[in-house]
């Protein structure tokens, strides 16, 4: 009880005490009934929460997957180690398709007519675009219902199938490396530099709140990155803060950022 507490009164600090107290209780159970507990699909902030609940609970191990390779939402789970068996992780997939020459959807559409069918967040994994339409990582609960209720996107038929996770489209992550310089480290500066905008105009997104540091939405403009953050800017994709080089002559910071294609 006394690391429960410890951990949780570590994790109020940045907010995510509620989150903290759902994955432990996960832990727990795995540890009490020497087999395993699976979460709902977490994006990488909520898993390195629970990375960090499983390095203090030396009794468990944690499992990950999301099917697809560099999948940014996983399923994960609580293993009890002494548990003999394999832990299943509930992952089933489908891919939905629709004639491309009337209708042109994104990620967006796919994941507003699946929450349209009063399926939570929690329950859908990746969507991965590919040639045939959109691909995604599903709780195995939801099939059934999504085959039979999940017949549009927008204004789009669309035909729904399960697929095996053999048919999934593994689509090789590309990095662009991109040295700048900025004044400072506030985020409106280095992410205007990851997605060769203007500072004006990435400020102005972060008070929309299209922005994501770390998975989680950006506080301000003026708030401090630092070597190792991630940003997200809605439909732009990922910026990774690779490196901060120093100081140069003339007094600007030199970075290395890293942008996700």
């Amino acid at each position: 009880m006394a690391e429960r507490d410890k951990l949780l009164a570590y994790f109020r600090a940045g907010g995510d005490d509620q989150l903290a107290a759902k994955l432990l209780d996960l832990a727990e159970a795995a540890v009490r009934s020497r087999k395993y507990r699976v979460t709902d699909f977490l994006d990488p902030h909520a898993y390195n929460v629970a990375s960090v609940i499983a390095a203090n609970y030396p009794q468990v191990d944690l499992l990950a997957d999301g099917g697809f390779a560099h999948a940014e939402r996983v399923r994960a789970a609580f293993v009890a180690e002494d548990f003999p068996g394999q832990a299943d992780l509930g992952l089933a997939f489908l891919e939905a398709s629709w004639d491309k020459r009337y209708y042109s959807l994104g990620h967006r559409d796919v994941l507003g007519a699946f929450m349209g069918c009063g399926c939570k967040r929690e329950t859908l994994g990746d969507i991965v675009f590919v040639p045939a339409g959109a691909q995604m990582a599903v709780d195995r609960v939801m099939v059934p219902y999504l085959l039979a209720n999940l017949t549009s996107v927008g204004s789009a038929p669309v035909s729904l199938r399960e697929i095996t996770g053999e048919e999934l489209f593994q689509k090789e992550e590309k990095v662009k490396e991109i040295s700048a310089t900025v004044a400072d480290l506030r985020l409106d500066a280095v992410a205007a530099a990851g997605y060769g905008i203007s500072r004006s105009r990435m400020a102005e997104e972060i008070k929309a709140q299209n922005v994501k540091v770390n998975w989680q939405e950006a506080k301000k403009a003026a708030q401090t990155v630092k070597e190792g953050d991630v940003f997200s800017f809605r439909g732009r994709g990922r910026v990774e803060v690779a490196e901060v080089r120093g100081t140069t002559r003339k007094g600007r910071i030199s970075i290395l950022l890293k942008r996700f294609i």
